[in-house]
């Protein structure tokens, strides 16, 4: 009797195998939510898609069927980064009856609580090629957070062009994000904690205030 040889399964058989086992669950959005919890835990660098695939439980090829590459997984992940900082801003700036500097005190406080509270994730959010990409339209969710302040500022700063001086201040609080999770400016200023700096930053770009 001929033994009959025994059939290579190829990674494009395991895929579509997974998918197919998982799919009733929903796997596009356990592997995003996998992602989630790793960027969390383990920071932006740990999201490669064998160790997304791995931690879901299919074979490294299987994502590619819902993400055709890379940038596409890193996109739907911080696409919910995005979701959950513009749910928190808008948590803050409530329904407009606070006047606007007061309001975008409190975005800038939720961006700094969100940047030093999630800090894998708010790197992710913010990388150059993800937003330049454009992928899952992701800067239709980054973009209105920005249009938000823009349009704030422009109700304090009737004298300047409101794009600009939100950038200004957006790269600001960018900066203290980043300066303040490397312990850097602590050092440099003595604060126990953000709230100086973010005072000092929005007097600097919206006008001093009597306190």
């Amino acid at each position: 009797m001929t033994d009959v040889p025994e059939k290579d399964v190829s990674e494009k058989d395991v895929s579509e195998k997974d998918v197919s086992e998982k799919d009733t669950g929903g796997l596009r959005e356990r592997l995003v939510e996998v992602g989630v919890e790793l960027v969390a835990r383990e920071g932006a660098q740990a999201l490669t898609l064998r160790e997304i695939a791995r931690r879901a439980g299919v074979s490294h090829g299987a994502p590619r069927r819902y993400f055709p590459t890379h940038l596409d997984l890193l996109s739907a992940i911080a696409r919910r980064g995005f979701g959950d900082l513009a749910r928190r801003v808008a948590a803050v700036t409530g329904d407009g009856t606070a006047d606007p500097r007061t309001r975008i005190a409190a975005l800038a406080r939720v961006h700094l609580e969100f940047a030093l509270g999630d800090r894998g994730m708010y790197e992710l959010m913010f990388r150059h090629d993800l937003l330049e990409s454009g992928r899952l339209g992701l800067r239709d969710t980054s973009l209105p957070l920005f249009g938000l302040l823009a349009d704030l500022v422009g109700q304090v700063r009737t004298d300047a062009d409101p794009r600009l001086v939100a950038g200004a201040l957006w790269a600001n609080l960018h900066g203290i994000a980043q300066l303040w999770s490397w312990g850097s400016l602590q050092l440099a200023s003595d604060a126990q904690d953000f709230e100086p700096l973010l005072a000092a930053a929005l007097d600097a770009h919206l006008g001093a205030v009597q306190r």
